[in-house]
C-alpha cells in the first residue's frame, strides 16, 4: 500500500487540478479532468480510489494542527508543549481559550480545506458509479465503493467531532451551504459504514496477505468504525442515532471477532517501533525496529499509511506529526529529535500499576531511561515549554546511535517532514473492549484478553496482574490507558457526558517552561462552554457570508 500511496501523489496531478468556484470550502478539484468519459472502466474507478484515499491521507500529512494531534492537544494525557519561545497556538488548543493566542483565528484552516478537499474527491467517484463498466465476472464494484464510501464516512467522523454543526455534502458541488444538524451527518456515516459492511467481500483483502494488502479499507474495518461511532454518538447527544442501532453494532463487532482475521499482538510494546527499539549503527534497522511486530500487524484492523518521500514540492505523504512529538531538539537514541509538542501529563503517568507493560510502552520517561544526563538535555529542557519529564514513546521519530534520523537514513533528506510510522486508526484491542462495553455475552472474557496482555512480557504473566470484573467503569479506565496517545481517549471523554469530560481535563500542574516554574491551568468552564469543540476558521466564516456560525467559546 505505501507504493499505491506513493502513486496516489502522481495520480493527483494527472486527475487535474481545476479551481472550484470561489465559496467557503475554498477547494480545488483533484479529479474534475476525470469527469465524463475518463470514468469508463474499473481500472478508472480504481485510479480514482487512490485519489481518495490520497485525500483522506492529506488531512493528516499536509495539515496546520490534523486530527491526532488535536485530539491529543486537547485530551487528558498530554499538554501542548512545544519550544518556550514558539506561538501559543496549542495552549489555546489545550486550554480551549482562544486568548492564550488571540490572533490564531485560523488555527485549523488547513484541516478544513483538506477534509473538504477529500469529501469532494469521494463525491465524485460515488456519483459516477453508474457511469463505469464494471467486469460482471469478477466485479470490483462493491469493493472499491465500500472503500471510497468508508474513506467519506472517517473524513466526515473527524470533522463531526471536531467541529460539530459542519457543512454536508453528498454529491460533488461547490456552494455554500449552511451547517447541518450533526445526526444528518451521523446518518450518512452510517449509511455509508453499511454499505461498505454489506459490499466489500470477506476476503476481499485478507490478512493473510497483509504485505499487498496493508492500508486497505477492509469490511471489518468498516464495521469496527460503524460501532465506534454509535458509541461516540450515543455518548456525546445522549439518543439513539437514524441508521444504526446498539444489536446492530454489537453484531459488527462479534462478526469481526469471529472471523479470526485479527489477534492481539503477543506484546503490547510490540505494536510500537520506538518501544520495540534497539540503539543501531545508521542503516542498521533490523536492530532498530526490534521487536516491531511490523506494519499491518494481526492486530492493525486499518492504519494509514505514510512514505519517506515527502518534499517541500508538494508532495505530502510523510507522517508529518511524529516530529511533533519528539523529544525538543534532542536526540535519545533510539528516539529522534523533534519539536517538543504533547508533553505527557504526569497524573495521567501515575494511572498505570505496577505490572502494566503499557507504561513503559506508551510513555518515554526521561529520568527513568537515563535521558537527563545526555550532554544536550539542558539546552533542550531550557528550549522546552511545559516540561514534564515525560514524552510521548508510541509515536516519537527514530534515530541511530550517531543521532541520524531514521528517516533520513532510509531515503528522506529531512527529519522534520519524512517519518512515516503507520498512523493505527483501530486495532483489535478496541474491537474487543466495545463489544465488552456493548454487551456481548464473552464481555469478561475480551476485557481480560486486553488486560493479560498488558501484564504479559517474555511470554510470562506479572504476579502483579489482579483480574477484575468487566464493568463500564473497568472498561473506560481500560481503554484509557491501552489507547494512550492514539487520539481515541479525548472522544472516550466527551461520549461520558460534557460535565465528565470537564471535571477530568481540569488541571492546575506545575511544569516547567524555559526551565523555570510554570503552570498548566486549564478550566473547567472552558470546556462546557465549547462543548469540548474547536474553532473553527474564521476565514471559512468569512468566505461563508454569513452560513458559518462560530462555536460558542471560540
Amino acid at each position: 500500500m505505501k507504493y499505491n500511496i506513493l502513486v496516489a501523489v502522481v495520480l493527483s496531478l494527472i486527475l487535474g487540478t481545476a479551481s472550484c468556484s470561489d465559496g467557503f470550502l475554498d477547494v480545488e478539484s483533484k479529479t474534475e479532468s476525470t469527469t465524463g468519459t475518463s470514468y469508463k472502466n474499473e481500472r478508472d474507478a480504481w485510479r480514482a480510489l487512490i485519489g481518495c484515499y490520497d485525500g483522506w491521507r492529506q488531512t493528516s500529512s499536509n495539515v496546520q494542527i490534523g486530527f491526532y494531534l488535536g485530539a491529543e492537544t486537547m485530551g487528558y494525557e498530554c499538554f501542548g508543549g512545544t519550544g518556550n519561545a514558539d506561538g501559543r497556538g496549542y495552549q489555546a488548543i489545550d486550554r480551549f481559550d482562544i486568548s492564550q493566542s488571540p490572533a490564531d483565528l485560523n488555527m485549523f484552516e488547513n484541516d478544513w480545506r483538506n477534509y473538504y478537499a477529500a469529501v469532494y474527491r469521494c463525491n465524485e467517484l460515488i456519483s459516477r458509479e453508474e457511469q463505469i463498466s464494471w467486469n460482471e465476472t469478477m466485479s470490483k464494484r462493491g469493493t472499491y465503493m465500500g472503500e471510497c464510501r468508508t474513506i467519506r464516512a472517517l473524513l466526515y467522523f473527524d470533522m463531526v467531532r471536531l467541529w460539530g454543526n459542519i457543512p454536508l455534502f453528498d454529491e460533488p458541488v461547490n456552494e455554500n451551504r449552511p451547517q447541518a444538524d450533526p445526526a444528518d451527518v451521523f446518518a450518512l456515516i452510517f449509511a455509508d459504514l453499511k454499505y461498505a459492511m454489506e459490499n466489500i467481500p470477506a476476503d476481499a483483502y485478507p490478512k493473510a496477505n497483509a504485505a499487498t494488502n496493508d492500508g486497505h479499507i477492509t469490511r471489518y474495518a468498516a464495521a469496527a468504525l460503524f460501532a465506534r461511532a454509535y458509541l461516540y454518538y450515543t455518548g456525546y447527544y445522549g439518543s439513539e442515532p437514524e441508521g444504526a442501532t446498539k444489536a446492530e453494532a454489537l453484531a459488527a463487532l462479534e462478526e469481526i471477532i469471529a472471523s479470526n482475521e485479527y489477534s492481539l499482538v503477543s506484546e503490547f510494546k510490540n505494536l510500537w517501533p520506538a518501544a520495540s527499539a534497539g540503539v543501531a549503527e545508521i542503516g542498521d534497522m533490523e536492530t532498530l525496529l526490534g521487536t516491531y511486530a511490523g506494519d499491518g500487524n494481526s492486530e492493525t484492523i486499518l492504519a494509514m499509511k505514510f512514505t519517506s518521500s515527502q518534499d517541500y514540492n508538494g508532495n505530502n505523504d510523510g507522517n508529518r506529526w511524529q516530529v511533533m512529538v519528539g523529544m525538543r531538539s534532542l536526540n535519545a537514541p533510539p528516539y529522534g529529535k523533534g519539536w517538543g509538542g504533547l508533553t505527557v501529563n504526569p497524573a495521567f503517568v501515575s494511572e498505570f500499576q505496577t505490572g502494566d507493560t503499557r507504561r513503559s510502552a506508551s510513555i518515554i520517561d526521561m529520568v527513568g531511561e537515563g535521558i537527563t544526563g545526555l550532554a544536550d538535555y539542558e539546552a533542550s529542557y531550557k528550549d522546552q515549554r511545559e516540561y514534564t519529564g515525560y514524552a510521548v514513546k508510541k509515536y516519537s521519530p527514530l534515530c541511530f546511535a550517531d543521532g541520524t534520523s531514521a528517516s533520513k537514513a532510509d531515503g528522506s533528506g529531512d527529519f522534520q517532514i519524512s517519518n512515516h510510522q503507520d498512523y493505527v486508526i483501530i486495532r483489535y484491542a478496541d474491537v474487543l473492549l466495545m463489544a465488552a462495553e456493548l454487551g456481548s455475552p464473552n464481555a469478561q472474557a475480551y476485557f481480560d484478553a486486553v488486560r493479560k496482555r498488558a501484564y504479559t512480557s517474555d511470554g510470562v504473566l506479572s504476579s502483579n496482574y489482579t483480574a477484575l470484573p468487566v464493568t463500564k467503569e473497568n472498561i473506560m479506565q481500560e481503554r484509557r490507558l491501552e489507547f494512550a496517545f492514539e487520539s481515541i481517549n479525548y472522544w472516550d471523554l466527551l461520549r461520558q457526558g460534557i460535565d465528565y469530560a470537564a471535571n477530568k481535563l481540569a488541571a492546575e500542574v506545575p511544569v516547567y517552561s524555559g526551565g523555570s516554574q510554570d503552570v498548566v491551568s486549564i478550566r473547567a468552564d472552558r470546556i462546557r462552554a465549547t462543548k469540548g469543540l474547536s474553532q473553527i476558521p474564521y476565514n471559512q466564516i468569512t468566505l461563508a457570508n454569513g452560513m458559518l456560525v462560530q462555536n460558542p467559546g471560540w
